[in-house]
């Protein structure tokens, strides 16, 4: 049997992008999906979604940076479906900018949403996934691998997600739960337009040429297939294999071109209408 047909999966930030794609292979492959989010009409899409690829869902509102709401979404998914295979923590987004324009409080929320929210989505998954030898996604970045010019709050976010990742990883094992660390490169998503207070910005342009973005269905296809083969740790996208690759055995060149092509243009923000914040 395929490993996800018949199963039972439960992704975060499944209101859009990666995480409403992967709803839907999930589906395809056969699994049921607890759909986990914040925005319940986006959800009722993907759900209906979902539904037509002859598979059942469920819709759980949940706000990752609160504390309960993924052990609730958890506890919604047993009692719909009476067990779950897999979860994957996606929830997530990017803060920006010059590290002398940045606060205390912008490092705050970005760790809060990125970090925390794959530690709370793993204790609350995790009785379960024991249960039924299950799978642990989790969604990191090649920022977490590749450091860059005014990504100083994601990228530590990233790096501290890929630290978790890999060494839970080790620690699960014997206990049958497997965990997959996936780093994707630029996805066809929203993320580049939600600005530094997690706002979605809905006239913000895309400022990533299309023809370098990774369509979300494509990424979720290889994400479900490194869930599903327990990998350990996955780059997506080809530019972001070669970024990873680069760094490791050329930082000083990656650096120097990443610092000539941002430029002081870009020294703001990726995301056009972020408003200045006054400094505490």
């Amino acid at each position: 049997m395929a490993p996800f047909d018949g199963s039972v999966v439960l992704v975060t930030g499944a209101s859009s992008g990666i995480g409403a794609a992967l709803a839907r292979e999930f589906a395809r492959r056969g699994a049921d999906v607890t759909l986990a989010a914040r925005r319940e009409d986006r959800l009722a899409a993907v759900a209906r979604e979902v539904e037509a690829l002859g598979r059942r869902a469920l819709v759980v509102a949940c706000d990752v940076t609160r504390d309960g709401d993924c052990e609730r979404a958890v506890a919604a998914a047993v009692e719909r479906f009476g067990r779950l295979d897999a979860a994957v923590a996606n929830a997530g987004f990017g803060v920006s900018g010059r590290f002398d324009e940045l606060t205390l409080a912008d490092y705050r929320r970005q760790l809060e949403t990125n970090v925390f929210d794959v530690l709370r989505t793993m204790y609350a998954a995790l009785p379960e996934l024991r249960k039924t030898r299950g799978r642990l996604g989790i969604i990191g970045s090649v920022s977490g691998v590749v450091p860059l010019p005014i990504t100083s709050a994601y990228s530590t976010s990233k790096f501290a997600v890929r630290g978790l990742a890999l060494a839970v990883r080790d620690e699960l094992k014997d206990q049958g739960v497997s965990v997959t660390l996936i780093e994707p490169g630029f996805v066809a998503s929203e993320i580049r337009r939600i600005d530094n207070l997690g706002r979605l910005r809905e006239n913000a342009r895309e400022p990533i040429p299309s023809w370098l973005l990774l369509g979300t269905d494509r990424a979720a296809r290889q994400i479900a297939d490194a869930v599903a083969r327990r990998r350990r740790e996955v780059v997506l996208t080809l530019h972001g294999k070669l970024g990873a690759w680069a760094y490791r055995h050329f930082p000083w060149l990656v650096h120097a071109v990443a610092a000539r092509a941002i430029g002081e243009r870009r020294s703001r923000s990726f995301r056009p209408g972020d408003p200045p914040r006054a400094k505490p």
